[in-house]
């Protein structure tokens, strides 16, 4: 079989390993009481096992394969078979793993199959169905994505920037010039090594016949015989001092943040369950008790939400829980300040700011950092600690409210070695203790050396630039009815952070076009 080569950090060769071929994996979920059947076939592929200079392989493949038709039905024929079962199918992409989903009520499971059965094993891959995917990706690459969400415009733009050199730098999306190169043959070439009956675990949960599940088997043992290569993921090489990346856009009113770091830990490791406590109590997505919540939104009225993530969360801004199929075997602890007001939005508002060059950003960020530097140094409190290890017990059950949740829970576990990570960190952080807790924000939170992505304003780059490089004090800037309202504790605190030092080795400015073109390779 040929291997795949990848050019790794330093110019070190990373080489993709012949998977180990194993029998095929079932999870299942039974229930007799539940009326719908939902079935979960995860892929061990994902955006890493894109071909160099074919970035978004393995997505459009994905993406083809599921609204294309079969050898029988085309795509707007299956649908109106489908549309009176309330049946539906789809697939989605990240990293490691692609995840093809499928849901319906009992009484239709035979009726539905019979067609699906034909999209699993014998797709059309028209080429009308592959130019239309391929050109909406495209377009969502080179325009949505930069206009509709700062919030993942700027978590992809810190990725390609935190993964440069390795198989995770380009979004599962893939780059305009790797998606141009693509062709159909690709698409079905790729199907046939990367789908295959060596790399899929079945997850099947609700009510369903032991011979429904007997001729699935059967027919994913029917996918090609290609045992496909495992890609080795490397380490990201840790920043050294502050990388910063301006994204300037025109008129805009907010500065979008997204910062990380890489960790080297996951799911299965023994310090996870300590830096889930920390990483909820500085910043649980969408929570306003956490610390940053309390600081930059609740206290000071300057965003949305402030948040961190020892994880990749997948479409944050949509989604309260975390999604499933979107395991991963490297982590960054990151941080996520929605956009703060921009010059441009400041000065527009009030007038006593007229003079002002540089919005909240540079203000913001030294306030997160300072109060992760604080939790580094000093730990939670007892009290601290207890809250929010009630509240996580408590919270992660929601994950798994409906079977189709808890199925693809348990189908990650598998990926990290793990049975059921949702019982199997209730039970570790019942055991957790305070001293734990706090090894762990020492061992693993810095504020040194990150990579760092704002999506700012156009007039707001140049001097925000010339800001972070000499390093100077961001006082913050607040209008006259904020600043009626606030205690004299808030002013204190903000004359330690408006100083907060910050070790700036590089500021650039990229245009939004030129994000997400490059290969794997990245550009000076």
């Amino acid at each position: 079989m040929k291997n795949i080569l990848y050019r790794g950090l330093l110019g070190v060769a990373l080489l993709a390993l012949p998977l180990v071929v194993r029998a095929q994996e079932v999870v299942e979920l039974p229930n007799a009481q539940s009326n719908k059947v939902v079935v979960k076939l995860a892929f061990r592929n994902g955006s890493v096992t894109d071909p160099l200079g074919k970035e978004g392989l393995t997505n459009l493949t994905a993406e083809v394969w599921t609204n294309t038709g079969s050898d029988r039905y085309t795509k707007p024929e299956i649908d109106a078979l489908l549309y009176p079962m309330a049946a539906s199918y789809g697939a989605f992409t990240d990293k490691e793993m692609t995840t093809l989903t499928f849901e319906v009520h009992e009484d239709h499971l035979d009726q539905f199959y019979a067609i699906f059965q034909g999209v699993l094993l014998r797709p059309a891959f028209h080429e009308k169905d592959f130019s239309r995917v391929r050109s909406n990706l495209k377009n969502y690459v080179e325009q949505v994505i930069k206009a509709s969400s700062d919030e993942d415009f700027s978590k992809l733009a810190l990725e390609e920037k935190l993964y440069e050199g390795t198989p995770y730098q380009h979004p599962k999306y893939g780059t305009v010039q790797g998606l141009d190169a693509i062709t159909l043959e690709d698409v079905k070439q790729h199907f046939r090594t990367q789908f295959t009956r060596h790399n899929v675990t079945i997850g099947i949960a609700g009510k369903y016949p032991a011979s429904f599940l007997t001729k699935l088997k059967a027919d994913l043992n029917r996918l090609s015989d290609v045992a496909p290569a495992t890609v080795v993921v490397p380490r990201p090489e840790m920043p050294d001092g502050l990388h910063v990346e301006l994204i300037p856009k025109p008129n805009n009113l907010g500065t979008a943040i997204f910062a990380g770091y890489p960790i080297d830990i996951d799911r299965s490791s023994d310090d996870w369950p300590a830096m889930l406590v920390v990483n909820s109590y500085l910043g649980e997505h969408r929570k306003s008790y956490s610390k940053l919540y309390q600081l930059i939104r609740e206290k000071r009225s300057m965003n949305y939400g402030d948040y961190t993530y020892i994880e990749w969360y997948e479409a944050g801004g949509q989604h309260q829980l975390p999604l499933t199929g979107f395991p991963r075997s490297s982590n960054y602890f990151a941080i996520w300040i929605r956009p703060v007001q921009t010059a441009y939005s400041l000065t527009s508002q009030y007038d006593e700011l007229s003079d002002l060059q540089v919005g909240h950003a540079p203000f913001a960020l030294r306030m997160a950092l300072y109060e992760i530097d604080r939790v580094k140094n000093e730990g939670l409190t007892q009290e601290e600690f207890d809250l929010t290890r009630q509240f996580l017990r408590s919270y992660l059950k929601l994950y798994i409210q409906t079977p189709e949740r808890r199925l693809g829970f348990l189908l990650d576990s598998r990926f990290y070695g793990l049975q059921d990570y949702i019982a199997e960190m209730d039970e570790a952080l019942a055991n957790l203790t305070l001293e734990q807790v706090n090894a762990a924000a020492a061992r693993y939170l810095q504020t040194e050396n990150l990579d760092v992505v704002m999506i700012t304003d156009e007039a707001e780059a140049a001097p925000l630039k010339t800001l972070l490089e000499t390093q100077a004090p961001s006082p913050m800037s607040y209008a006259n009815v904020v600043r009626e309202s606030l205690p004299e504790s808030v002013f204190e605190l903000d004359k330690t952070v408006e100083a907060f030092p910050l070790r700036v080795d590089e500021v650039t400015v990229v245009p939004p076009a030129d994000v997400f073109q490059q290969g794997r390779e990245g550009t000076p």
